[in-house]
């Protein structure tokens, strides 16, 4: 055969065609759509999940509106109103007169309704103060007494069937015979609304007329107490507190009154406002000049004029000084239209008789004129006021917003202005009958992005803070919405969890990868990835019932262990280097495995027998008192926590000096001698390092950077420590998993090629298998991240559920996860805590959405170094 033809024998041998089925292709081009629709789908749902939380989210920071507004004009006379109250349904009036008349009307026509009179014996009114609901009010006469007196807006339910015929129609489902109000309302029924009035006997307390006054009740349904305060003509103030005992076996009432006369006032004061606390144990007199003078009374027999302070600027009047609810916050106005709040705080340097000060802790936005009315909410913080140009401003007192801006067409001289108790309306009044009414829908007041992720400064706090606080006990409590120290608790959880788990994931994962014997591995692989199939609310309720008590018993131990196993394992894999190498690769199997678990154990005991030994040394014998602060130095703990950087240092420095010729004289020895030098090298190296993290540890605390106070602090027994173990537990495998799996998927021509060149199997595995894994290793993390990020039953059962923002390990934390499965089955749809915590479930989806993203940047770079090998 020629070359040709033998060229030609080659070139035209026949190839095999081997057709595809068209099943097969069916089934190709299923999968194909069905991963591109799949996917698009998942795209979709994220985008939708988003679109979902956000439209929940938005009404938060939407403010207010008006939806309905009315202008006209009351029936009847009425004079100089000195206060104007209406029914929570908006649609009743009760105004009361400088001289005590009693007027009423319908709001949305003017039409005027009976009213009951006060019978004030023709004495002339020369005080008023009422209180926060308007139900109460109290004049002071000329004669020098005082009266008290109660406002009902009395509503009652009508069975069905009630006839309006011969009532005025006032509107479409309202009514009036004149002497009261009816509304239809649901199920054919109707509401009937009328007014009352009740008047105690007179109580004389000064000689000369009552210029200014106020009065609270206070106390419990079984010892009601009335405090009130009152300044004469002659500026003599006086104080008295009344209260009601009953004995329960006899039932019998004792009434006991308690009196005072407060220090004199400077003369010629005119005071503007007068104000008292319920517990009647702080009076201010707020006169014109802009000086409020603040009493101390909480003893009672020895009143002291405890602190006078100017509270408005230079040249300007105070115009108004009012408490709003729970009397902690006072809010100013001026004849310069500025709006402040201040707060009575304790201050070390306070220029006062009783160690505190009045603060201005927020000021709000200032009106063109004078303030001259204003009315507080009966629920919260919100707050009207109104300038003499006719402007009404519906206010929040802690986010600083205005929420809405209103002002009737026919601007008349406000003489008193109220809110309506759902805080759904303000309507304000004239001396002349002339009134405008407002229909306010705000919602959500308290939110705007500086009071949900900026600090906020809330009623008893000495300074702006970022808290979370969204019920209480009590009526004027205020909730706190700050989502910080819940996205600081997530990421808190997740660190110290990632800081027990990588470690142990990544060098188990190296060490099944690269070390252990196949048929080992071929059993600890699968048990570690069943681990990842446990409940977490079975590892929540383990930590908190029995590793939490477990560590708070043991815990300088649990400390002395973090130290102790790990220097436990290296020593005895020095150990094990003393063996003859027959032996070592005989026995490099199970035996070698089970030798670590002894080790692992045997140093366990070691930390638990010597804990008490380790605590004196490092702890002065109390850890938890020596984290208070209340006991021993710092240096000894922060030396141990330094000693891995030590090592560090030590390794580096050694490798980079002596380390090849020393590496060059271990391989001329045999397997024992080399081993033993190797062992006194790394006691050399601990010796130094922990030289090292001695020095380094004075230096921090020499200049300030003590771990008391940081990352150690107060002990409690749920703590981040707790959650570390457990969350890091739930972790591990997944880390574990994912990065074995990427270790062993480097090609096996890299490992041999290394071990070719004479590198050992350890440098082997982190100069070449390690960079070359690494994208792989990075996704393992960011996985185990996701999970810790998101983990909720944990968190929940073993951090103590409290939302801090210190790093301190000893104490709890409240994830945002966790907020949401505790708080939401208590929120009210719609309300501003459900709305929050859809605001923290977005936070969450936006936090995991760009760590996964950055993640995923960072490992297509590792992957292409790694592509490049």
């Amino acid at each position: 055969m020629t070359p040709s033809a033998e060229g030609k024998t080659a070139s035209s041998s026949p190839r095999r065609r081997a057709p595809t089925r068209r099943s097969v292709i069916m089934i190709d081009r299923a999968a194909d759509w069905t991963i591109t629709v799949g996917g698009i789908g998942v795209i979709v749902a994220v985008f939708g999940i988003m679109t979902f939380l956000a439209q929940v989210v938005v009404p938060l920071f939407t403010g207010g509106r008006v939806t309905a507004a009315i202008e006209n004009k009351a029936e009847g006379g009425l004079g100089h109103a000195l206060m104007d109250k209406i029914d929570e349904y908006k649609s009743l009036s009760v105004a009361v007169g400088a001289n005590g008349e009693v007027r009423a009307f319908h709001i949305g026509t003017g039409k005027a309704v009976e009213a009951p009179q006060f019978d004030l014996r023709g004495r002339k009114v020369t005080a008023f103060t009422r209180t926060l609901s308007g139900a109460n009010v109290a004049f002071g006469f000329d004669d020098g007494s005082v009266q008290f007196g109660e406002i009902k807006i009395d509503s009652q339910v009508l069975p069905p069937g009630q006839s309006m015929d011969g009532f005025t129609k006032l509107g479409p489902t309202e009514w009036t015979d004149g002497r009261a109000l009816y509304t239809a309302i649901q199920a054919d029924q109707t509401r009937k609304s009328s007014v009352s009035l009740e008047l105690e006997a007179p109580q004389k307390v000064a000689g000369t007329p009552i210029v200014a006054m106020d009065y609270r009740l206070g106390g419990t349904a079984e010892r009601p107490s009335v405090a009130f305060v009152t300044v004469d003509a002659e500026g003599v103030g006086r104080l008295t507190r009344t209260e009601t005992r009953k004995n329960l076996l006899t039932g019998e009432t004792a009434v006991v009154t308690e009196t005072a006369t407060l220090p004199e006032l400077p003369r010629g004061v005119k005071i503007v406002n007068l104000l008292i606390t319920e517990k009647a144990d702080q009076i201010y007199v707020a006169e014109e000049l802009g000086v409020i003078h603040r009493f101390d009374t909480r003893d009672l027999l020895k009143p002291i004029l405890a602190e006078s302070a100017r509270v408005v600027p230079e040249g300007a009047a105070l115009t108004l000084a009012r408490f709003l609810i729970g009397e902690q916050s006072l809010v100013v106005g001026s004849s310069a239209g500025t709006v402040d709040i201040f707060f009575r705080l304790q201050r070390p340097d306070a220029d006062s008789k009783d160690g505190y000060a009045l603060v201005r802790a927020h000021r709000l936005e200032a009106h063109k004129g004078a303030v001259v009315a204003f009315d507080a909410s009966q629920r919260g913080k919100m707050f009207a006021t109104a300038d003499a140009g006719g402007e009404i401003w519906l206010r929040h007192a802690t986010s600083d917003q205005t929420i809405v801006k209103v002002a009737a067409k026919d601007r008349f001289t406000i003489a008193t202005l109220v809110l309506a108790p759902r805080e759904n309306g303000v309507l304000a009044l004239s001396d002349d009958g002339r009134y405008a009414a407002w229909d306010v829908d705000a919602p959500h007041p308290e939110t705007t992005l500086g009071s949900i992720f900026g600090k906020a400064w809330y009623e008893g706090y000495d300074k702006p803070e970022f808290t979370w606080q969204s019920s209480s006990g009590t009526d004027s409590f205020e909730p706190k919405f700050s989502l910080v120290p819940l996205i600081f608790g997530t990421i808190k959880a997740a660190f110290y969890s990632l800081l027990f788990a990588i470690p142990i994931a990544l060098c188990a994962a190296i060490y099944t990868s690269e070390f252990l014997h196949h048929s080992v591995r071929a059993v600890v692989k699968p048990v570690m990835e069943m681990m990842a199939s446990l409940p977490s609310v079975v590892l929540g309720f383990i930590a908190a019932l029995i590793l939490a008590p477990i560590v708070e018993t043991w815990i300088a131990a649990v400390i002395m262990a973090f130290i102790a196993v790990p220097l436990g394992l290296l020593a005895g894999a020095h150990l094990w280097q003393l063996l003859p190498a027959p032996l070592a690769l005989r026995y490099g199997g199970v035996p070698k495995f089970t030798l670590m678990f002894v080790c692992i154990f045997a140093f366990g005991y070691l930390c638990m027998s010597l804990g008490g030994v380790f605590e004196r040394a490092i702890f002065s014998g109390d850890l938890k008192a020596w984290a208070n602060g209340d006991l021993g130095t710092e240096r000894p703990f922060l030396t141990m926590l330094l000693l891995p950087l030590g090592f560090v240092i030590a390794a580096v420095v050694f490798g980079r000096t002596v380390g090849p010729a020393f590496n060059d004289r271990l391989r001329a020895l045999s397997r024992p001698r080399a081993g033993l030098l190797d062992a006194a090298k790394w006691l050399a190296l601990l010796a130094a390092a922990s030289a090292v993290a001695y020095a380094l540890a004075a230096v921090m605390i020499a200049l300030g950077m003590g771990p008391r106070e940081g990352v150690v602090d107060t002990y409690v027994q749920r703590n981040a420590l707790v959650v570390g173990f457990a969350m890091g537990f739930a972790v591990i495998p997944i880390i574990y998993t994912i990065a074995e799996d990427a270790l062993n998927s480097v090609p096996e021509h890299l490992r041999a090629a290394s071990l070719a060149c004479g590198a050992t199997p350890w440098q082997t595995a982190i100069n070449v298998i390690m960079p070359t894994a690494m994208s792989g290793v990075f996704a393992a993390i960011m996985v185990g991240m996701g999970r810790a990020v998101g983990e909720t039953m944990i968190v929940v059962m073993a951090a103590g559920n409290t939302p801090l923002l210190e790093w301190n390990i000893f104490n709890g934390l409240r994830a945002l996860s966790a907020n949401i499965a505790v708080e939401l089955p208590e929120a009210v749809k719609d309300s501003t805590l459900y709305r929050m915590l859809f605001l923290a479930a977005l936070t969450l989806f936006v936090m995991t959405f760009v760590i996964n993203t950055l993640a995923e940047i960072v490992r297509l770079r590792f992957r292409k170094r790694a592509a490049q090998l």
